[in-house]
């Protein structure tokens, strides 16, 4: 499976942490950014990830940021993309069915 990792500023170190998880899992990871803690454009970041994955680039991606909102609003503005904000497994699974 590939997966798509994108992050504002906010999320850098919790994106960076799921990449090496995924890493681990010999799971492979595209990052789209962010690429650094600098301030940047979340919605430019979420539609980078969403336009890889309609695009069949990547089977899911992972959006971060500081509240997972704005993320979520800029992914669902693409055709076929049905992003979802998820606090833990139970609400992650619950997205996908």
């Amino acid at each position: 499976m590939k997966i798509v990792l994108g992050s504002d500023h906010a999320g850098f170190e919790l994106k960076e942490d799921l990449r090496a998880y995924l890493s681990a899992l010999e799971i492979d990871a595209l990052d789209l950014g962010a690429h650094g803690q600098e301030a940047c454009d979340y919605p430019d970041v979420a539609g980078k990830v969403a336009e890889t994955v309609a695009g069949g680039g990547a089977e899911r991606g992972l959006l971060i940021c500081g509240t997972g909102i704005g993320m979520s609003i800029a992914a669902n503005r693409f055709a076929g993309i049905r992003a979802a904000l998820c606090h833990d497994p139970f609400t992650a699974r619950l997205s996908r069915e």
